[in-house]
């Protein structure tokens, strides 16, 4: 068994279901599981780091021991100054095989010693994404199925949301 950390990283903007399901599976894999909420420059969250924090903390079941801290900079850094050998990422299509293909290639030459293992979401959660929910959200949608209560609540701040 693998003594060091593993993380599942994301922007998680916001968790889902599909998430939580990950996240739950790769607990019983690695003992110790920090989910790190990223920083992204690329994109324009709706939730601020905080508030992404927070949401996936109330989200998570309380007997689930897992680590929620936010990062930003490079995961493979985080990864190193965290002691984590092993990166967990989830694949839900083919559509998201290219670009995590070149993700783990590239944290593979910047880290050797740090592992990317992908991970399937369950059949109920494949075809799940966070811009999909904010877009149903706005637009007035239901989302009560998609995402935990903590996350139905704070997107109900926003036009149309429920």
């Amino acid at each position: 068994m693998i003594e060091s950390p593993a993380i599942y990283a994301g922007s998680f903007d916001p968790v889902t279901y599909g998430h939580l399901d990950l996240i739950q599976r790769a607990h019983r894999l690695f003992p110790r599981l920090i989910v790190a909420v990223a920083r992204n420059m690329s994109k324009k969250p709706l939730f601020t780091l905080s508030e992404r924090v927070e949401l996936l903390k109330a989200s998570l079941p309380p007997e689930l021991e897992v680590e929620v801290e936010p990062f930003s900079g490079l995961l493979v850094q985080f990864a190193v100054q965290k002691n984590a050998r092993v990166l967990i990422r989830g694949l839900r299509a083919i559509s998201d095989f290219d670009y995590e293909f070149q993700m783990a290639l590239t944290n593979r030459k910047l880290s050797p010693e740090v592992e990317t293992i992908y991970m399937m979401p369950s059949e109920s959660f494949t075809y799940l994404s966070s811009q999909m929910i904010k877009e149903i959200a706005f637009l007035g949608g239901d989302v009560s199925c998609f995402v935990p209560p903590p996350v139905v609540k704070a997107l109900c701040r926003f036009k149309g949301g429920k």
